[in-house]
C-alpha cells in the first residue's frame, strides 16, 4: 500500500533560501519514505539553478528568499 504526503523542503545555496514542496511516498518497504525520480530531479534542478544564479528558473520551482546579514550596533 502506497501513501503520499507533500512536505516542504528548505534548501540553502549561497545567499538564497528556497522552499520547495516535494511528495514523499510511504510504503511498507525498508526504504520508506522516499522521493520519486521526478521529485529528486526537481530538487537537483533547483540546486543547479541557485548555484548558477538562475533565479528565473529557481522562482518557477520554489519560493526564493535572499538572506540578509543582521548586525548589531553598540
Amino acid at each position: 500500500m502506497n501513501n503520499t504526503k507533500t512536505q516542504t523542503k528548505i534548501i540553502r545555496q549561497g545567499e538564497y533560501i528556497a522552499e520547495i514542496d516535494v511528495t514523499l511516498t510511504y510504503t511498507d518497504e525498508d526504504w520508506s519514505p522516499y522521493l520519486s525520480v521526478e521529485e529528486a530531479e526537481k530538487l537537483d534542478n533547483l540546486r543547479f539553478a541557485l548555484q548558477n544564479n538562475d533565479l528565473k528558473t529557481a522562482i518557477q520551482l520554489a519560493h526564493i528568499y535572499r538572506l540578509t546579514p543582521v548586525t548589531l550596533t553598540a
